[in-house]
């Protein structure tokens, strides 16, 4: 699901929050090692976010936010600031290239450039992170 997230909305937060779980408390994160992606690069998106996006003629970035049940994936258009919220079981992820990854939900996506190695890993915890919470609901 795309949120507008630029202003404090109380309705908006509470569904992020029931789709993916609140944000993790600071001891959660330090355990964790991050819960947070550094800038990535967008290289593609579906229509109604790439409207959004060639609004501006900046780069376009994003970074990635891990939440317990799913992920926040951030970005800037103008002034206004956006989050697509995939729940973990509605996330698919693919790896295009050597150094580029789509997240898929639904019928909407992004096509995300990687820089480095901390980047990939980040990834890669986001796949475990998957596996692990859809175990869960297995048992």
């Amino acid at each position: 699901m795309l949120f507008n997230v630029s202003y404090n909305d109380v309705k908006i937060k509470n569904k992020i929050d029931s789709l993916i779980g609140k944000s993790y408390s600071l001891l959660q994160r330090l355990k964790k090692g991050g819960i947070g992606s550094g800038k990535l690069t967008i290289t593609k998106a579906d229509k109604e976010i790439e409207n959004l996006l060639i609004l501006d003629k900046n780069i376009n970035y994003c970074n990635i936010e891990k939440r317990k049940n799913g992920i926040i994936i951030m970005f800037r258009s103008l002034l206004e600031t956006y989050a697509l919220v995939i729940p973990y079981y509605k996330l698919i992820i693919f790896k295009v290239t050597a150094d580029e990854y789509t997240f898929n939900i639904d019928h909407k996506f992004l096509k995300i450039k990687v820089k480095n190695n901390s980047d990939h890993n980040f990834i890669r915890s986001i796949t475990e992170d998957k596996v692990k919470n859809s175990s869960s609901y297995i048992t």
